[in-house]
């Protein structure tokens, strides 16, 4: 009886350590979220940004039609190229040379370290303020 125990308490921990070593390994470090609770705001143009709009990368815009159809989104086009920017690693305010480049990082590259509060708006001290 103790024998067929402590096999099978021996399979139950090859198990387990199998499962903790076959699981894949998550490479994003984010910190976690509840999906119900995020809320998506869009970050506001300052006086600043006006200067450099061409800089910023086009959204996109739903026409709100009536159709029971999913909705679609229609990009807005523009005859600029889409972005100047790219990201290449730098993600503090010091590396950025604007308020619209730190902007973009922010938004579209990953671990910046540029909006402290988590506002939307990022280098308040150098470049956004």
């Amino acid at each position: 009886m103790i024998n067929k125990v402590l096999v099978i308490l021996t399979c139950l921990i090859f198990v387990l350590i199998g499962y903790r070593v076959l699981q894949p390994k998550n490479t994003i470090h984010q910190p976690a979220t509840n999906a119900a609770a995020d809320i998506v705001t869009q970050p506001t143009l300052t006086s600043n940004d006006v200067d450099n709009i061409d800089d910023i990368p086009p959204t996109y815009v739903d026409l709100g039609t009536n159709s029971t159809s999913a909705p679609t989104a229609t990009p807005v086009l523009s005859t600029q190229p889409v972005s100047s920017f790219s990201c290449d690693g730098r993600t503090h305010c010091s590396q950025m040379t604007s308020c619209a480049e730190a902007t973009y990082f922010t938004n579209y590259c990953p671990n910046t370290k540029m909006d402290g509060n988590h506002d939307g708006v990022p280098c308040k001290q150098q470049w956004c303020n």
